[in-house]
């Protein structure tokens, strides 16, 4: 059985040479798969029978309107503010859509390093043909682990755990559906949770590190970790192919 360190050590060798490459990959995946930037906000609230509007960055006010506000510039706001969150939520489903897929890729990216296969930018985004399988597999984690979290913190941890490995079988074998590869993590996972638990603890002195540098080394620590989690996932796979049949992926 393979330790924390072991799957260090695999994930350096598999960097070898290969560093420039993997935070390209690593920062264009944050970037696409989830990150969320901080910009300006634009609020409407209805306080004591008047209308306010202001403009917030960082939860600060920087500009407000208050009851000065014409009947018919309220009407505009109120338009425009039921046009930007009907646009936020076609842009969110599409940003899902496109972080899910480059999830499966980052996954494939690291699968081929740890590999010794020669890993390209362009396996980023290799799953689109599978989008609605992998946005489901997403969807399903996601709505999973908050249901376990309704019950009690632990369990949706632990729900977390059992569906970790679920981009890596989708990104080996992409035949499958979103139902049958959780399923499969959840079974892969079984006895091994706590294994990656450790591996993931084990770059604790890193993480304090990193946040010395305020998140700049993360650039370097997340291909590292996500290196060692594919070779996590090799150990624990065994090559050997996913049998649907497995269970509930609940």
């Amino acid at each position: 059985m393979k330790y924390a360190a072991d799957f260090r050590q695999e994930a350096r060798a598999a960097l070898q040479g290969k560093w420039p490459l993997a935070i390209l990959v690593g920062l264009v995946a944050a970037i696409l798969g989830g990150a969320t930037s901080g910009g300006p906000e634009f609020k409407i609230n209805f306080t004591g029978g008047s209308l306010n509007a202001n403009i917030q960055y960082a939860g600060q006010t920087i500009y407000s309107w208050g009851d000065g506000i014409t009947p018919g510039l309220r009407a505009v706001l109120v338009g425009g503010a039921i046009y930007l969150i009907l646009a936020a939520i076609v842009l969110g489903v599409l940003y899902f859509i496109l972080g899910s897929v480059i999830e499966v890729g980052y996954a494939r990216f690291n699968l081929n390093l740890t590999a010794g296969e020669k890993p390209s930018f362009e396996t980023l985004f290799s799953y689109f043909p599978n989008w609605k399988t992998v946005a489901m597999a997403r969807l399903l984690q996601t709505v999973y682990i908050l249901l376990w979290t309704l019950l009690l913190v632990i369990p949706g941890i632990v729900a977390g755990y059992s569906y970790a490995m679920t981009d890596y079988i989708l990104a080996e074998h992409p035949e499958l559906t979103a139902g049958e590869a959780i399923a499969q993590s959840k079974a892969m996972m079984a006895g091994n949770r706590w294994r990656l638990f450790c591996l993931q603890f084990s770059f604790i002195g890193w993480d304090i590190l990193c946040a010395l540098t305020l998140g700049i080394g993360n650039l370097a620590l997340r291909p590292y970790e996500m290196a060692a989690i594919a070779a996590f996932y090799r150990e624990i796979s065994g090559g050997v192919a996913p049998k649907p049949e497995l269970g509930s992926a609940f």
